[in-house]
């Protein structure tokens, strides 16, 4: 019998900077909510998870605390990551009568020992059996439905809220990666500084968020977009209405894009002749939530002189792909990471 039972519930988790998704196995994608755990600070007790959560960033009292665990991919805060998990776990349990599942669990490629022990602890803390860590850009890869066992190049480029993954796969190993940490929330941070700077108006990161999602874009749009948004005025201390158009913000994220882009290039430069004829063919293929960035495929497409293609559904990646890997474990085994350690 292989390591996970035909009939068992088990789970495979993205348990993002921004997001955490879960999917069990037969079922698809049963769960998708934002990364964020309100805890009571007198008693130490949930609050609140996912969307809930998120609404309370930026306006509780002293007493409450919520906050995104993770940060960069890794986890940030260790406690809040095990409550967060355990909720999601037992609301999962609750409604699959998956008690006690063995989990899959994405994490970024180069994560140390102590990270992955970390991963490991929470989850099973949160009611997991057994666990098993496999790289987001195989996972990525694998949700996007390429072959990654096959002995030819496959490149990924897994844009998450935290962290920017590139990757060069072939045999089911990454053979040439970057990690990079500018992604999705650096472009937050890029949007509130230029209005600060430009309009002297402070906004915050849900607002951020909203305008990247409507207007963010790598090059310029066939026709310019605008938006009305509200911020406190820096000067008067009151609040004020401001036009924000899609040229203002593709400037503002300009230099992250920038980094970004360069990142690619630098992976294809260190990428073997014989796997870099195979992406000439096949192209560069975009995951997470910052593939959606519009234009972006055309701006790598442009620089690398590349066809660059947008997965399907590409912010369900990195959980398909650890949907897969329990659906299919005996041919994709070789591509867990305690799998490789064990062995060697």
């Amino acid at each position: 019998m292989g390591l996970f039972n035909l009939n068992s519930k088990d789970v495979g988790i993205d348990l993002g900077t921004s997001n955490i998704l879960v999917t069990i196995k037969g079922k698809g994608v049963v769960l998708k909510e934002p990364a964020v755990v309100a805890t009571d600070l007198k008693t130490g007790k949930i609050l609140a998870t996912g969307f809930e959560a998120k609404e309370m960033i930026g306006r509780t009292p002293e007493t409450i605390k919520a906050v995104r665990p993770m940060n960069d991919g890794v986890i940030a805060d260790y406690t809040a990551t095990r409550l967060l998990l355990k909720n999601i776990l037992k609301k999962v349990n609750q409604k699959y009568n998956s008690r006690r599942p063995r989990a899959v669990v994405g994490v970024p490629y180069g994560i140390t020992e102590v990270e992955e022990r970390a991963v490991e602890e929470s989850t099973i803390f949160a009611g997991a059996r057994e666990v098993y860590l496999v790289e987001e850009p195989m996972a990525a890869a694998i949700g996007a439905g390429l072959h990654v066992e096959e002995p030819s190049g496959n490149m990924i480029v897994d844009l998450g809220a935290g962290t920017t993954e590139v990757a060069v796969i072939s045999l089911g190993g990454i053979v040439v990666s970057n990690s990079l940490r500018i992604a999705g929330d650096e472009f937050d941070e890029d949007i509130i500084n230029y209005i600060k700077k430009e309009h002297s108006l402070s906004i915050g990161y849900t607002t951020a968020e909203e305008i990247k999602m409507e207007l963010g874009c790598a090059s310029p749009l066939m026709t310019q977009e605008s938006m009305e948004i509200r911020g406190r005025d820096l000067n008067t201390g009151l609040p004020r209405n401001i036009t924000i158009t899609s040229t203002q913000i593709m400037e503002a994220i300009k230099e992250s894009v920038s980094k970004i882009v360069e990142t690619v290039k630098l992976t294809l430069e260190k990428t073997p002749p014989e796997l870099a004829a195979d992406l000439v063919e096949k192209g560069i293929v975009l995951t997470g939530g910052g593939a959606l960035l519009k234009n972006l495929d055309k701006l790598l497409s442009e620089e690398t002189n590349m066809p660059v293609y947008i997965a399907d559904e590409p912010l369900e990646c990195v959980v398909r792909g650890t949907g897969k890997v329990l659906e299919e474990l005996e041919r994709l085994k070789p591509v867990l990471i305690n799998n490789r350690k064990r062995r060697g």
